[in-house]
């Protein structure tokens, strides 16, 4: 990779538009600072070239203080690959209790494929999380709906006070679950 040249799209979305794309470790480090400005502290570096795209990939960092506010998507797949860092992925039932607890991690799991539509979000363990994901497009905003029993994103109160639960209810669901 001789230089890096991204396509800014807003301060989380970066384009890499050559036809054979190609990234090192300049480009984790790069979508790592980005993410770091970004007001919900993550970044992301788009492979496919636009939203209408049957596959996307995407390689994302996500910081340890960022809310994804727990969501599923209809008709759509999604995988993460590990390349650095830790996190619990969280996947609920309809009503909000936990269904299952993903932990990505070098001393874990280094893949995880949700098949159906199911909500989710993802609590970092580590000061930053970089993964591989890749779905199915094309992107479209309404495909995807955000869990009732979460806070808004822009609630920072009532989004601490849920972190904080939620990652209580992910610790007790692994201990009884003897993970």
């Amino acid at each position: 990779m001789d230089d890096i040249n991204f396509k800014k799209v807003n301060d989380e979305v970066f384009l890499a538009y050559d036809d054979i794309v190609k990234l090192d470790a300049r480009a984790i480090h790069f979508v790592k600072d980005k993410a770091h400005f970004s007001p919900k502290k993550r970044a992301r570096i788009c492979a496919h070239k636009q939203p209408e795209d049957l596959l996307h990939e995407m390689v994302i960092a996500i910081l340890a203080e960022s809310y994804i506010r727990p969501h599923r998507h209809h008709n759509k797949i999604e995988s993460f690959h590990l390349i650095e860092g830790k996190a619990d992925i969280i996947i609920f039932h309809d009503d909000g209790s936990i269904r299952d607890v993903v932990q990505l991690g070098k001393e874990n799991c280094f893949y995880y494929r949700l098949n159906f539509p199911a909500y989710h979000t993802l609590i970092i363990q580590s000061s930053v999380l970089v993964i591989h994901e890749i779905t199915n497009g094309p992107f479209d905003v309404t495909m995807a709906d955000y869990a009732v029993f979460s806070p808004p994103e822009d609630d920072r109160s009532q989004v601490n006070h849920y972190l904080m639960t939620l990652k209580n209810q992910a610790r007790d669901f692994l201990r009884r679950s003897n993970r």
